[in-house]
Parts: structure tokens; C-alpha cells; sequence
């Protein structure tokens, strides 16, 4: 049966805007009828899957996420190297049309936007190493590739972020792979009051002997909150991803926990630098159907010592699932940083193990 690790994590951010909406706004969600701050899935598996932690262990096993790999990997260098014009665009076209319709399109502004895919792509790192070996050919043999030697895709992936966070390609669906990671949009626990902050800046020449104004005036919007965020791994799924490579999917497993419980996004850091560690973070691992516990926070906590009654109401709700549904996990282990149980070293050993 398929072993599941489920991470549930209680992280508080003071004030700041680390996920925007369309109008800059801190993104929100109604939960139990109430605004809740809201941090998207996108963000933190963005922020999570660049951090140092995934770079320091897992630096030749990450992949890119980009629509510019023919622009970038393969007209760029032939037209540095030499290679004519036609040649170098030819060859990025036919590359770049493995992994998605290019756009084709002529640009004023950007006159290589029309060796763009339509839509981001992961590519793995043995991919992106296999185009940059067709890419040395061709430069030092001066000419196109053939229609052989374009297919780069990989059904064997050694690629960390694409193992665990999928890919999709609507050209080449033989090659996609399905994400062994689940990850929840981060809601806050309470209900949220959006503030605005007016500001102004100076200009640090102007000595007022003409106009003792600001140099610029303008408004940015904030929140607080204490967020629950819920992640399911598919051990059976991401060591299948990674070839059957088991010492890569516990790396693996201790870059994305170490990167859930101290990396955040990156919306704004300069304006708030609203950077937090979570307070609390249980791990759950078994062959029980995985399940969130957000429903712990459909109403919204009203108290004072917050951060507690957010841990004292998620173990609840853990034990009354236990209670009705049997024991829904074989293993468990929590840190809890109100009241100093556990470790953090401990806790990346607990979710590596088998």
C-alpha cells in the first residue's frame, strides 16, 4: 500500500503582503463565512523549491521552470560561438518545440520572444543537459539538428522539484509526470482585517529652500496572521519519480520540510521583512487515507494566546479523527516550539525514514 507523509505546520507572520493578488492586495479566502490572509500553493512551493536548503543538498538534482530554454540554452550560445543566424534560430525552434508550441510570434520589444514556449515548462536537469550537449555538437559541426536528435524529453527523471511537484505538457503528454506533493494554500486561523500603509520618501537632496515636500507619496496594503498549511507526499509516488533512488528521496524529503518550516515567500521581504519559523509542525506518516485538518479552523479563533489554542485545536481535531475513522496515521512526531518538545534535526530524520 502507498505510505503517505502528511505535514501539518502553524507558522505566524507578523505584518506584511507576501502574496498578492491582482490589485497588490494580500491575498484572502472565505473560510466559515469569515475573510481569512491566505498565502497560494504556487507561492510556497516556488519559494520552498529555491531556497538554499534545496541548492545545498539537492544542487544536481534541481531542474527549471522557464519558457526561454531555446533562447537561453541554444540561440544565445551558437550566435556567441559564431554560428549564422538562420542556423542558430532554426536550431532553437526545433529544440524548443519538443517541450511546447512556440510562440512564433515577432516582437518590437523583444525581438527573441518568438523563440519562446507558449507556457512554462519544467525541464529536468538531465534534460537541460542533454540540450546543452546537442547545442556543443551543433556549434562545433555548424548546423541544424535532426529530427532524431531533437527528442531530449526524459522519461527518466533525476529532478527533485519535478518528482515531487509534477509536470504537464499538453505537447508530449508520455512525458508527464504526476506530482507526489500536495501542498495547501496557507490560511490564516482568524479572521483578517486588511491595513493600509501610507508612505512617503525623501529626497535626501532637496534642502526645503524651495519645496520642503516628499519626493514620492504611496500606499501598500498588510495582514497578520497565523497560517495552517497542510502537505501530502506520496513516498511510493516521489521514489518511483526518482528511479527507485532512495537516498535522493530522503534528501529530498528533508530539503522540503526543512524548506516548509523556515522559508518564506518572497512578496515584499524589503518593505515587512516578515520571515518566520513555525511554531508548530506535526508529521504524520502511514498508509491511511491522507487527510487535512483544517477543518480545526472553519471558526475562527478569537483569543488571546493564539498560537496555543491554534495547536491545542489541531490536536483535537487529530484525535477526534483518530477517534470516529480508527488511528490515522502508524507513526507521528511533533515539534512544538511554545513548549520546546522535539527538535528539528529530529523531526528531518522522523520524515526520512521509511
Amino acid at each position: 500500500m502507498t505510505t503517505f507523509i502528511q505535514l501539518h505546520l502553524l507558522t505566524a507572520y507578523a505584518p506584511s503582503n507576501l502574496n498578492r493578488d491582482d490589485l497588490g492586495r494580500p491575498k484572502t479566502a472565505k473560510m466559515g463565512n469569515t475573510d481569512r490572509l491566505r498565502i497560494s500553493s504556487q507561492s510556497l512551493k516556488r519559494a520552498w523549491r529555491t531556497s538554499d536548503f534545496f541548492y545545498q543538498s539537492l544542487s544536481d538534482h534541481i531542474g527549471v521552470r522557464s519558457r526561454r530554454l531555446a533562447r537561453d540554452w541554444v540561440y544565445t550560445p551558437m550566435i556567441e560561438s559564431g554560428i549564422p543566424e538562420k542556423i542558430a534560430k532554426g536550431s532553437a525552434i526545433k529544440i524548443a518545440s519538443q517541450f511546447g508550441k512556440v510562440k512564433n510570434e515577432k516582437s518590437s520589444k523583444d525581438p527573441l520572444a518568438s523563440l519562446d514556449i507558449e507556457q512554462l515548462v519544467h525541464i529536468s536537469n538531465n534534460e537541460q543537459q542533454a540540450i546543452e550537449q546537442l547545442v556543443e555538437l551543433l556549434i562545433s559541426e555548424k548546423r541544424e539538428p535532426s529530427d532524431d536528435e531533437v527528442k531530449l524529453l526524459r522519461k527518466e527523471n533525476s529532478s527533485v522539484d519535478v518528482a515531487l511537484f509534477g509536470r504537464m505538457l499538453a505537447e508530449r503528454p508520455a512525458f508527464n509526470i504526476e506530482a507526489a506533493c500536495q501542498v495547501s494554500h496557507a490560511l490564516g486561523v482568524s479572521t483578517v482585517t486588511i491595513e493600509n500603509d501610507f508612505f512617503t520618501a525623501v529626497d535626501d537632496l532637496n534642502n526645503n529652500d524651495v519645496n520642503a515636500g516628499s519626493a514620492h507619496l504611496n500606499q501598500r496594503e498588510f495582514a497578520s496572521a497565523l497560517f495552517y498549511t497542510y502537505v501530502c507526499i506520496s513516498r511510493d509516488l516521489l521514489l518511483e519519480n526518482l528511479n527507485g533512488d532512495e537516498a535522493l528521496v530522503e534528501k529530498n524529503l528533508k530539503a522540503l520540510t526543512e524548506s516548509a518550516t523556515k522559508v518564506a515567500p518572497t512578496g515584499m521581504q524589503n518593505s515587512f521583512a516578515s520571515r518566520a519559523y513555525t511554531s508548530y509542525l506535526l508529521i504524520e506518516k502511514g498508509s491511511q487515507q491522507p487527510r487535512s485538518l483544517a477543518v480545526a479552523y472553519f471558526n475562527p479563533i478569537r483569543g488571546q494566546d493564539m498560537v496555543n489554542d491554534a495547536i491545542t485545536r489541531l490536536e483535537e481535531q487529530r484525535d477526534k479523527f483518530d477517534k470516529v475513522y480508527g488511528q490515522c496515521a502508524d507513526s507521528r512526531y511533533i515539534l512544538n516550539s511554545e513548549t520546546g518538545e522535539g527538535t528539528l534535526s529530529a523531526a528531518l530524520d522522523f520524515v526520512a525514514q521509511k
